[in-house]
């Protein structure tokens, strides 16, 4: 029964084409690229909407941080359950339309209560795009092929980065933070439509030769299991520590070169677009090169090269805020951006 419904699944593929493959993985590349941007474009606006709305930094922190954060993870889990009981392209399209028009929506707030709501609508939709497409990618690809689909689909975090820097802060200068909202939101939505008329949904399993019988463990032994693994729960709180660290820092440089060294956004949103988006992309290139190489001798590299990297980051991180030149300032950022 098993092997009649997989031959049966095969002949069905919609992906028995490489082309259509590579094409539906550019797509939800180019999704997961606008959930950076849209994520990013508040840090460099940040400066302009204080001054028109008139917010302390307990505002604009709670803005770009926690009230994103809290939803992005709360609603992430149950988004991430039901794509795996239902149609994971749907989810991507309507999540993408969520996050898009809410940014979109951002560019009308009057008040900080409007601007909050927007950013929690931002948070929830993004939430729900990258477990669905990291599935979709899953079974789009056979397994020694998939680690380079996801490495290609990770391009799109240093190309959110690049894009959210560079056009927010020129489209600032010119037009306001408002036009800017606009001007990222838009195109999402019509992406979304894109999206969804022309990415077919992947056959569940079909790239391991087994067939999915549409079952799926529940969020409960899901935890169990993990929570079970000492090694998990380091790595987890690692990695939640860097991202406190890492995440506090980017969302207030552009601030902090504003208000320090008067930088204009423009010029400032070009420096931060080269030095993060370009350098943190050549940096997960790298490290996953280094890794790979030493974790032929010792699998414990693989977390060790994460641990040289945080720990050489600091002293320049740090140094970045205490020199009084922002071109020296900006310089002394490239050694954290890459690592």
């Amino acid at each position: 029964m098993t092997d009649s419904r997989s031959a049966v699944d095969a002949a069905n593929n919609p992906y028995a084409s490489t082309r259509t493959g590579y094409y539906a993985l550019c797509i939800l590349t180019l999704v997961y690229s606008i959930n950076f941007i849209d994520r990013q474009l508040l840090s460099i606006l940040q400066e302009s909407i204080k001054a028109d709305l008139l917010l302390s930094d307990a505002q604009l922190g709670l803005l770009t941080g926690f009230a994103f954060a809290l939803f992005y993870t709360f609603a992430g889990l149950p988004i991430a359950s039901l794509a795996d009981r239902s149609n994971r392209r749907n989810i991507v399209a309507l999540s993408l339309t969520v996050w898009s028009g809410m940014t979109a929506v951002s560019g009308l707030a009057l008040n900080y209560g409007q601007l909050l709501a927007a950013r929690v609508g931002v948070g929830i939709g993004e939430a729900g795009g990258s477990p669905p497409s990291h599935s979709m990618i899953s079974d789009i690809f056979p397994p020694e092929k998939r680690a380079s689909a996801i490495g290609f689909y990770s391009t799109g975090i240093s190309i959110g980065i690049l894009f959210g820097f560079l056009f927010g802060g020129w489209l600032n200068e010119f037009f306001g933070w408002r036009v800017a909202f606009f001007v990222v939101g838009v195109p999402g939505v019509l992406l979304a439509a894109v999206l969804y008329f022309t990415v077919p949904e992947p056959i569940r399993g079909l790239t391991e030769n087994r067939a999915s019988t549409g079952d799926s463990p529940s969020m409960l032994s899901v935890f169990k299991l993990l929570l079970s693994r000492p090694s998990f729960i380091l790595m987890a709180l690692g990695a939640a520590m860097n991202a406190f660290a890492g995440y506090s820092s980017s969302n207030w440089i552009a601030s902090f070169m504003i208000r320090t060294h008067e930088m204009p956004t423009g010029e400032l949103g070009s420096w931060l677009a080269l030095i993060i988006g370009v350098g943190g992309a050549i940096g997960v290139f790298s490290s996953g090169v280094v890794a790979d190489k030493l974790g032929k001798r010792d699998k414990r590299w693989y977390m060790w090269v994460a641990v040289c990297a945080c720990a050489i980051s600091v002293p320049f991180q740090i140094s970045m805020f205490l020199v009084d030149d922002a071109y020296l300032a900006l310089i002394l950022l490239i050694i954290p951006a890459v690592l």
